[in-house]
């Protein structure tokens, strides 16, 4: 049996030992590292297994990242980036390394600037996110990491809008190091679906207007729209995921949830009926489900 994705919680206790008040509040947000502490505290490597969070990494020494089925050798300053669809992991760390790493959800773009991370060429599952950089790039991606680990100890009360328009930054200026042809292959039919599943998904949103409405809202649906079988559809996003098809419905539809209740004076009936819900009391309760939140709680915190 495949073992679950390490979760961004997980991912802190095995850290730090525990959540302080500060990172259960920030879970799902965004932070970032140095990894010269993470060597000098004597943290292991974790396990090769899926996450569920987004990595970004300068890593500056000499290692073998082990990414899907391929082993990585590295040297010197490279930039990776990693993402929940591909299992990763890296050989123990050498004393004299360094670098920074940040991770972030997914929800840490949608639910406020809306920025799809996932339909990124750099965080798609045919792309090989490992770069190599010189002495002046090196010197860019490392002012970027610098300017993030200020503002998150700062208390500008913006910070996590700033910090949103670094990672913004890090990822646009990886895209310019390599050529687009290189990034859109699919390696087998199960990536090639997930991509086309991926792309309907997203084509739905944002919401924008009371005039739209989510409608591609079941496996069966979106089977139907890509002229394959639901268990073909479910098989291959499992496969590439390790999720289920409907987890995956059920998150974006949610984060866009979010987004309307935080965003937008819709009211909740109008926000439900966007959303594809056939009445507010079952927008209510799969909203109760996925947030352990109502909406109209949600909107006032």
């Amino acid at each position: 049996m495949a073992k679950a994705p390490e979760s961004l919680e997980q991912f802190y206790r095995d850290k730090f030992g525990s959540l302080s008040e500060d990172l259960q509040k920030n879970i799902g947000q965004f932070n970032v590292f140095r990894i010269e502490d993470r060597v000098r505290k004597g943290i292991t490597s974790p396990s090769f297994i899926r996450r569920d969070f987004f990595k970004i990494m300068l890593f500056q020494g000499d290692n073998v990242f082990h990414y899907g089925d391929e082993s990585i050798p590295v040297s010197g300053n490279t930039l990776f980036f990693f993402n929940p669809l591909v299992p990763y992991t890296h050989d123990p760390l050498h004393p004299d390394t360094g670098g920074y790493f940040c991770v972030f959800r997914d929800e840490f773009f949608k639910e406020y600037a809306r920025l799809n991370v996932s339909k990124l060429p750099l965080f798609t599952m045919a792309s090989k996110p490992v770069f190599g950089l010189d002495d002046e790039t090196t010197k860019e991606v490392k002012s970027i990491f610098e300017k993030m680990i200020r503002e998150l100890d700062s208390d500008y009360v913006f910070k996590y809008e700033l910090i949103r328009s670094y990672v913004s930054e890090l990822i646009y200026f990886a895209m310019k190091l390599q050529p687009a042809n290189n990034i859109y292959e699919h390696p087998d039919a199960a990536s090639r679906i997930t991509a086309v599943f991926t792309e309907l998904l997203e084509r739905q949103f944002p919401i924008e207007s009371a005039s739209q409405r989510f409608e591609l809202r079941s496996p069966k649906a979106f089977a139907e729209r890509l002229s394959i079988h639901v268990n073909y559809l479910n098989r291959a996003i499992r496969k590439t995921t390790g999720r289920t098809t409907t987890e995956l419905i059920f998150e974006r539809l949610t984060a866009e949830a979010k987004a309307l209740l935080r965003h937008t004076n819709w009211n909740i009936a109008e926000i439900s009926y966007v959303l594809g819900f056939e009445d507010q009391a079952h927008f209510n309760n799969f909203f109760k489900k996925q947030t352990s939140m109502n909406p109209s709680g949600f909107r006032q915190v």
